[in-house]
Order: structure tokens, then sequence, then C-alpha cells
């Protein structure tokens, strides 16, 4: 059973004929203890879409699902009652900086018939899960930025959620700090199994700890799948734009419109990108090339990478000499997707 069931969600702001369609016709079905990626740049509907989860917004049209719960259904009371098994953080940490990091976390416990000591034994337990075991009587203001979204993660965490919602939650922080918190969610996943919803922006978050992927281009999912299968046979040209930012293979673009030495080519050579998959990635596929068709392959630049626990890899090569042609078939029999940047 999918623990969140989004059914043609449409969001208005304003009116049918003069308002902005923020999300338009999106179905997405996330499964129990799935990280899942929702990107899209500036604008592209991925935050509102998010809110629409816990109906932070309330879609125009559509159904919302969580935990076999039709929430777009039910009435405000029973609707503040689900929406403790929907946790949320943000950029921007939304901690309250004149109570200590205990009194943060504490706070969601507020109402839930613990006792003084069963709270306090429970948000020291959360400080520890989130590496923060020495920070109960610290206050935000003395904290760093990756402190201060550990603290937010804890107290999101307090209501004992099905659902953690992570909205551009590592946009704020310096990369080094970014990695430690991506490690630390993924780590909260696996312990836990809490399904997480990530919107970003960024495709290196979604290639570090997403398992599927959503991709959002003015309101629309334009392409959906498992991280390994999107970054490895990208269909629409937003996603590729994504891919690009993660690796050095883009740069080949530029270069040959710059003319650039390092991809200068004779008469006769060109200069292609080959795309490698899980199954050949660590195949001595060039040397056969070379061995086989007599063809001289220089490479200018590759890239190498672990997606979703899968070897996923490519590199800019210039190949030269007379049988190229069988060269680049037999690759492609090699189920290496090979694609010619530019010919002598």
């Amino acid at each position: 059973m999918n623990v969140i069931k989004l059914e043609h969600i449409s969001k208005t702001f304003g009116n049918e004929t003069n308002g902005v369609h923020a999300v338009r016709d999106v179905t997405l079905h996330i499964a129990p203890g799935e990280i899942f990626g929702i990107i899209g740049y500036s604008g592209a509907g991925k935050s509102t879409l998010v809110r629409c989860i816990n109906l932070l917004e309330r879609p125009t049209a559509g159904t919302v699902t969580v935990d076999g719960q039709e929430l777009t259904r039910m009435p405000e009371r029973e609707l503040r009652q689900a929406r403790k098994k929907i946790s949320m953080i943000f950029q921007l940490f939304n901690l309250m900086p004149s109570r200590t990091v205990e009194q943060n976390v504490a706070f969601p416990l507020k109402g839930s018939g613990l006792s003084r000591e069963e709270t306090r034994r429970k948000v020291l337990e959360l400080l520890e899960l989130v590496g923060l075991p020495d920070k109960a009587e610290a206050y935000p203001s003395q904290l760093s930025g990756g402190q201060k979204q550990r603290v937010a993660i804890a107290r999101a965490l307090a209501s004992d959620p099905k659902v953690l919602l992570c909205d551009e939650a590592t946009s704020a922080l310096d990369p080094q700090t970014t990695q430690s918190i991506l490690r630390l969610i993924r780590d909260i996943n696996r312990k836990t199994g809490i399904t997480v919803v990530v919107i970003t922006h960024e495709m290196a978050v979604v290639k570090e700890i997403c398992h599927r992927v959503a991709v959002m281009d003015k309101g629309c999912v334009v392409e959906e799948g498992s991280v390994f299968e999107v970054f490895s046979n990208p269909q629409q040209p937003v996603t590729r734009s994504f891919i690009a930012t993660t690796s050095n293979l883009g740069k080949i673009e530029e270069l040959i419109a710059a003319n650039d030495p390092i991809v200068a080519v004779k008469p006769g050579e060109i200069v292609a990108r080959l795309n490698y998959g899980q199954s050949n990635v660590s195949e001595a596929t060039i040397s056969e090339v070379s061995r086989r068709f007599n063809v001289d392959v220089s490479i200018v630049f590759g890239n190498v990478e672990i997606i979703d626990g899968q070897p996923l890899g490519g590199l800019v090569a210039i190949l030269s000499g007379e049988r190229i042609t069988e060269a680049v078939n037999y690759l492609s029999e090699c189920n290496v997707m090979v694609e010619v940047l530019k010919r002598g």
C-alpha cells in the first residue's frame, strides 16, 4: 500500500481564467519507507505540491491520501489530528529563539499525555539520534546552521510521524554541512522506516539520498522514475539540464562552442560522449574497441559515480582511425549510448 497518494492534484491561486496555475493535474504514489525526491526550478510548483500533502495548501482539484486517510475529505478537527503524523522541516529551520534546544524539540509533545519526565527522556533520545546529545540547554543563537537543522529534524520526529516533508531543507547550508544533513536523513530513514519527501532544486541532493524522483516543470510532473533510471536515461530537456549540473560531462559543449584546443579534431576524427549503465561501466569496452577496430581513443575527461547503490558513468573522448563508424556501432551494441558532438 502506498503511504502517500496524490491523485490529479491541481492548485490555482486566483480564478481559473487569470490565476496562477501552480500545480497541474499531478498524480504521485509514494511507498512506505521511501525517500522520494521532487525537483524543479524556481516556480515549477514543487513547494506548492508538497504543501498540498499536509493540506497547508488545499488543492483546487484532486485528492490527497496519507496512510490510508483521505485528507481532502476530512473536517478541520480530524485533519489537525491527521497532520500530527506528517512532519515538515524547512530551509530556515523555524526554531523559537527564546527557547532552549530541549524546549524546541519538546514543543510538539504538548498535550500528548506524556509526563514531564517521559517528555524529557524522549527529547534526549531524539537529540542523541540527531547527534546533539550535549546541546539540550543551548539556545538556537548558539548553534551553527547544521546544528539548527538537526534540532529541527529532532523536533519534526517528536510526534512519531509516518511522513517527513523536507522543503529545501539544505538550501541554506554549505556543501559539507549539506552532506552531513543528507546522511542524517538517510540514516533516520533506515533506522525508523519513515517515508521522506524531499523538495529541492539541486540534482546532487536527489542523487545522494533519494530512491525515486519526480521532475516538475511549469506545474506538471514531466518525468518520474528511479533515480538511477532518470540519471541514466533522462527523457526531458529539463531533466537533462538538472543532470548536467552534477557531472563534468556537460562541459564539453562549452569547450566545443569556444573552439578550445582540447577538442580540436583532424579530418576523419570525432568527439563523442559515451554514457555507461551499470551493466557495462566496469567492462573494458574502450580497450576492446581500440584493439578490434584499430581505433585510437583519447579520453578528454570522464565521470563514474554511484547512484542509489549502482555504478553509472560516462566519458568524453576523441576517436580517430579508419573504422570509427564500425567502432561506434559496436559500442551501441554493447549498450553504450554514443553521442557524436563534433566531426573533423
